[in-house]
């Protein structure tokens, strides 16, 4: 493949709404949807193909640790802090553009913690814990602004 085809030729300066971004369904799932295997490393994978948006569901696990799995299925779990870990890894290795995190929230308020503990704990400085209070999407920082940092939507 052509490495110029990795680089980006775009103005990166405008507001993050006015892009397309490449994102991922079901990120930690290895095959299909009702029975296959959840993997840390899946993270890995798409983050290094040029992924900026990773779905991480999150459920209530066993011994107060919060699990990532496709919910109400018989795919397997596996811990939130092992996906956070992955994602920190592997966010910034082939690409300094912001990730977003698309939370999927099923937990409990006390394993909500949890989750923003290890988030907090793990990506430290790269988490953008700045919030947009404007309902102007102009106002909106760009993904030049934002390089190197992980953003949470719920």
């Amino acid at each position: 493949s052509n490495p110029l085809h990795r680089e980006v030729h775009q103005d990166m300066e405008q507001p993050l709404c006015h892009y397309f971004i490449a994102s991922s369904h079901n990120t930690y799932l290895s095959g299909d949807q009702l029975l296959s295997q959840s993997r840390a490393e899946m993270y890995a994978r798409v983050l290094q193909a040029g992924c900026r948006c990773v779905e991480v569901d999150c459920w209530d696990g066993p011994d107060g640790e919060p699990v990532v799995h496709h919910g109400y299925t018989l795919t397997s779990k596996i811990l939130f802090r092992d996906v956070a870990e992955t994602i920190n890894k592997y966010a910034f290795v082939k690409n300094e553009f912001p990730v977003i995190l698309s939370i999927e929230n099923h937990c409990s308020i006390q394993q909500q913690k949890k989750i923003a503990q290890y988030m907090k704990e793990i990506f430290g400085d790269k988490l953008d814990l700045s919030s947009v209070s404007t309902g102007d999407p102009r106002q909106l920082p760009s993904p030049q602004d934002l390089k190197g940092k992980i953003l949470v939507k719920v």
